[in-house]
């Protein structure tokens, strides 16, 4: 995983969600309001879609809890390092003459237990780390510091 520091967690606005989007930038999921009609964001359906980003319609308050600005009913959750597939990873572990080291994650929720099995992780030598698309911990502020830096490498 390659660090991207943000300055925010989400980010909101059709306009801004889909170039976020068009410019490949990681996503862990997508909010969007129930009432919000689809025209208004069948491109990022479609860009989701084909990114295996989570889309969820969520109750109109729920957005404006998460920002008073004008959100236009839509908010992605960004994630503070870029992932990669395990694919493009493994030939660059066997370029440098090592044996791949995997750790397959699944079930794991807790953003602080996540956080302490990376560093724990990062100290045995594993080079990458697999984790599902849905239902595990959100890779967030709490993970990053509880990993003690090494979800940046």
């Amino acid at each position: 995983m390659e660090n991207k520091t943000r300055n925010h967690d989400y980010i909101f606005g059709i306009h801004t969600v889909l170039e976020a989007l068009k410019s490949g930038q990681s996503i862990d999921k997508i909010q969007v309001t129930q009432n919000l009609k689809p025209e208004h964001f069948s491109e990022i359906l479609q860009l989701a879609r084909n990114q295996k980003v989570y889309v969820q319609k969520v109750p109109p308050d729920r957005i404006n809890r998460i920002t008073r600005k004008n959100h236009q009913g839509i908010v992605a959750w960004i994630s503070p390092v870029a992932f990669c597939k395990i694919e493009d990873v493994l030939p660059g572990i066997y370029e440098k003459g090592e044996e791949p080291s995997i750790l397959v994650l699944d079930g794991v929720t807790d953003v602080r237990n996540f956080g302490a099995i990376v560093r724990t992780a990062e100290c045995a030598g594993v080079h990458a780390i697999i984790i599902p698309d849905k239902g595990a911990a959100r890779i967030n502020a709490d993970a990053m510091k509880t990993s003690a830096g090494a979800l940046n490498r």
